[in-house]
């Protein structure tokens, strides 16, 4: 029988522009890792977390990937003692989707341990369970495209319905993350729970324009799509100089760029590798101008997700 599981699961991009709460896609790097391994300790203990400057808790059942293996542990009715090790590549509160990656990478791993007991909509459903632990809601956005990888259309989050959308070859995404720190709560906050019907007309065209041009291949109007009416204006005051580098990402060639998940990350999409890495020295501009620290990173769009990395006997 395995002793240990190591597993791998990436960042995401979440909302995608006009699709609030129901796009997301996975990049290839960076993401979380965590391994489990058996313990003669009952219950599920966290022994280690490295990356996270100590921030987060070591309590499992207050930690994404602690409270999802307890849930796995319950849902195959087992008492076995597990010990996880988490290390953190993301950074916190990043519009990155980093407890998501914790909590799939988890998921991966001890099912994996226990030899694929549950499938992966099973995982999907104690991903979003630990999503509403994080974030107060359990949504599917960010935890399904780091599960399955890919576009995904979450179609319904209860029960989960979702939909895995065709990725243009050439597509390329790059992520900006200025060093400002934004809760997801409190972006959902500034969130308005009315807004106006011609609003709500333009967002509608955009979402269905956004999975046409997926399903054409069409970036142009993958582009024009993108556009947010609704969540952007009112989140996009929480990142500092947040217009001027979408402006820069737009004037070097991006076609589309907006705000991942609930910020402060920045996403662009283009056409190339060579226009991904002009944008991205682009937007690091911007912030370097202003002493804002940021990591950049470029990637195509991640078709397998969460994967193993080791297994010891």
């Amino acid at each position: 029988m395995k002793q240990s599981v190591t597993a791998f699961a990436p960042a995401t991009v979440a909302n995608v522009g006009c699709g609030y709460d129901i796009f997301g896609f996975a990049i290839e790097e960076p993401g979380d890792i965590v391994s489990i391994s058996l313990s003669t300790t009952a219950g599920v203990t966290i022994s280690e977390i490295t990356g996270d400057n100590g921030r987060l808790p070591k309590q499992a059942k207050q930690n994404t990937a602690g409270f999802a293996v307890i849930r796995f542990l319950e849902k195959i009715r087992s008492d076995q003692g597990i010990d996880i090790r988490l290390t953190k590549h993301l950074p916190l509160g990043s519009g990155m989707g980093s407890s998501a990656a914790s909590s799939v990478a988890a998921l991966i791993a001890i099912n994996r341990l226990f030899e694929d007991p549950l499938t992966k909509a099973d995982l999907l459903t104690i991903a979003m369970e630990a999503e509403k632990l994080a974030c107060g809601t359990a949504h599917a956005d960010n935890v399904a495209p780091a599960l399955f990888g890919g576009f995904i259309l979450i179609r319904e989050n209860d029960p989960p319905d979702i939909v895995e959308l065709p990725v243009p070859e050439n597509l390329h995404c790059t992520i900006i993350h200025p060093e400002i720190e934004i809760k997801t709560l409190d972006a959902r906050k500034i969130i308005e729970p009315f807004i106006p019907l011609p609003d709500a007309v333009k967002q509608w065209a955009n979402t269905a324009g956004l999975v046409a041009g997926l399903y054409k291949n069409d970036l142009d109007l993958i582009g024009r799509s993108l556009t947010d009416h609704i969540i952007e204006p009112r989140r996009a005051n929480l990142i500092p100089h947040f217009d001027e580098a979408k402006q820069s990402a737009i004037d070097n060639g991006a076609i589309g760029c907006s705000i991942s998940g609930s910020g402060p990350s920045i996403f662009a999409l283009s056409s190339s590798l060579i226009k991904a890495q002009t944008i991205a020295v682009s937007m690091s501009n911007v912030f370097s101008r202003y002493s804002i620290e940021n990591q950049t990173y470029i990637s195509k769009i991640n078709r397998t997700g969460a994967r193993i990395l080791d297994e010891k006997y």
